[in-house]
């Protein structure tokens, strides 16, 4: 990954609040997590750059001082930095393996020493992971449903609705696969091919990430195999085992 001027700035700032204590920067690529925290909704652009500090120490006035230029970081094209404590990302890895996971795979150290070293993701976690993300999106498919009331239109919606959340649930699986997670397309026809599916079962809805509507007979056409895929992908999980 290129290191950008606002990449470095932004490390020279961080530099000039925590001193010493700064011990690593690193700039990973962007997040394809549908469920990616608050602090990028409505503020940092959608393409924005992700940094992790790995800091000695972390105090209130320190994240003050990190307020305070959080507005000047979204405008050179910088998502708010993630800061952690030296201990705590090793110790998060069991709790975000997802997240994380994406981290120690593709990242580039931009100041410090490289804090990864010798970190990996246990594969169990991981699987873990995918299963709680496959079954919340099973059972909010679901719930989803009910509360369409049998209306096609707002099927419709909760297709469009749910597609960012189904590419992230297929880039965690190909993850979990152990192949390369940045195409969702890519992923939503290998897991079609994993699951014995038909060619775009679920490819068409990945396909809707971005899409502001569609009609309601596509809809009704879409549904029943995209309920049936993800009712397979949930038991696949469940099932799955390092080969």
């Amino acid at each position: 990954m290129h290191i950008s001027s606002a990449v470095q700035t932004l490390e020279k700032e961080l530099r000039g609040i925590f001193g010493a204590r700064l011990q690593s920067l690193v700039a990973y690529g962007p997040r394809d997590d549908a469920h990616a925290d608050h602090r990028d909704h409505g503020h940092a652009p959608a393409q924005a750059v992700h940094t992790l500090a790995v800091v000695e120490t972390l105090t209130e006035g320190d994240l003050r001082a990190c307020a305070g230029r959080v507005e000047s970081w979204h405008e050179a094209g910088l998502a708010t930095p993630l800061v952690l404590e030296a201990h705590e990302f090793e110790q998060s890895l069991d709790a975000f393996p997802l997240e994380f996971g994406a981290i120690l795979a593709d990242h580039t150290l931009v100041a410090g020493t490289n804090p990864f070293e010798k970190l990996t993701v246990d594969a169990a976690d991981v699987r873990r992971a995918v299963e709680v993300q496959a079954r919340s999106h099973l059972l909010h498919l679901r719930e989803g449903y009910l509360e369409t009331r049998g209306r096609s239109d707002a099927l419709s919606v909760l297709i469009v609705q749910s597609a960012p959340a189904l590419a992230a649930l297929l880039t965690s699986l190909v993850r979990l696969e152990g192949l390369p997670s940045r195409d969702a397309a890519a992923a939503a026809r290998h897991a079609e091919r994993l699951l014995g599916l038909p060619g775009g079962a679920i490819s068409d809805v990945v396909a809707l990430t971005g899409v502001r509507e569609i009609s309601s007979q596509e809809a009704e056409r879409l549904f029943p195999g995209y309920l049936d895929a993800v009712e397979k992908l949930v038991g696949y999980v469940d099932r799955w085992s390092r080969r």
